[in-house]
């Protein structure tokens, strides 16, 4: 016998069939695709997703687009892409943990953010102006995927980008799609954190008193922490949650970072430059939908909607670059 075992397909999704939990959603039982399309030789479907999305130009396009400093200073502060790294694999650990699909878990993990318009949460309030009701990130992910970027992903990996966002009411239909909203807020608690100490806003002693003894220092400890506490009251409840009087810590250190981080008044200032820059560009484009790229202009959305597709689509520094453009001209 040589030192290699090939792995087809079909032995990995008997593997699945033995080895993951009674509840892990299994490749061969997907819903499907949009698109029906032969089988890869060697991928399960979920795993054949999540090459997809990594390979995709809306994940490259993470990279230049904030998480919560808008153009910092210094080489290690946390990208739209770093943070989806990080989410990536604290969904994969916990699945794994939890015996669960993990292709899945890491698939809906790597997609669940490339909606994010420029300058993060910020660029969304901006959009939201524009649309009825609230214009939200993890439908525009899906959207990207199905529509403007299209894939042909599977069901699941679709249902848990849209759904991954603590706010919205239907929460994804699998194990996996839950894991990852989990795994999205541990991230950027931890990270951010870190972030802020970085970058003199914060220091340890500003934290809670009751989030450090719950999690302990910021960062690593806090990413095991909390990894922990979904994992053993999962297995208790049968359901991905996180035991309660800890949730509860996450939930009011959410709440101090809003306040001390996300929200804090000397950023103000900074906000609403981004906020006026994204609807300049929204207006602009509204009144020269022939300037929009072909990409972007599909016959079943109205301007408005391709508008908001190509602004959205954007980095920041594209962003940044297209105002200048317009508003800005160089005489030279």
């Amino acid at each position: 016998m040589g030192q290699f075992v090939l792995r087809p397909r079909d032995e990995a999704e008997r593997r699945e069939q033995m080895e993951l939990a009674p509840g892990a959603t299994l490749s061969a039982d997907s819903r499907g695709r949009e698109h029906a399309e032969e089988p890869d030789r060697w991928r399960t479907g979920f795993e054949r997703d999540r090459d997809r999305i990594l390979h995709s130009k809306a994940f490259r396009r993470l990279k230049h687009k904030t998480q919560v400093f808008m153009n910092p200073e210094g080489d290690h502060f946390v990208t739209r892409l770093t943070h989806t790294l990080q989410v990536t694999q604290i969904g994969g650990a916990i699945a794994r943990y939890l015996s669960l699909n993990v292709a899945l878990a890491e698939a809906v993990c790597l997609g669940h953010d490339v909606g994010h318009p420029p300058f993060g949460h910020t660029g969304e309030e901006a959009l939201s102006e524009f649309v009825e009701g609230e214009w939200r990130h993890s439908e525009q992910s899906e959207r990207i995927f199905r529509v403007l970027e299209p894939l042909n992903l599977s069901w699941e990996v679709l249902d848990g980008i849209r759904g991954h966002p603590w706010k919205m009411a239907t929460p994804p239909a699998t194990p996996e799609g839950n894991v990852v909203r989990f795994s999205d807020r541990i991230a950027y608690l931890a990270h951010d954190a870190l972030d802020a100490l970085r970058g003199d806003i914060l220091t340890v002693d500003d934290f809670p008193p009751e989030a450090l003894r719950a999690f302990g220092e910021p960062g690593r400890d806090w990413v095991e922490s909390m990894i922990e506490g979904v994992v053993e009251e999962s297995m208790r409840t049968g359901e991905i949650s996180m035991e309660p009087a800890m949730l509860d810590t996450m939930l009011s250190l959410r709440d101090f970072m809003f306040h001390r981080v996300y929200l804090r008044p000397e950023v103000e200032p900074q906000r609403r430059r981004a906020q006026e820059l994204v609807r300049d560009l929204v207006t602009y484009y509204m009144g020269h939908l022939d300037e929009v790229p072909e990409t972007y202009r599909h016959a079943d959305a109205d301007a408005a909607t391709q508008v908001i597709d190509y602004v959205a689509g954007m980095t920041d520094r594209f962003a940044l670059r297209a105002h200048d453009d317009l508003f800005r001209p160089r005489l030279f």
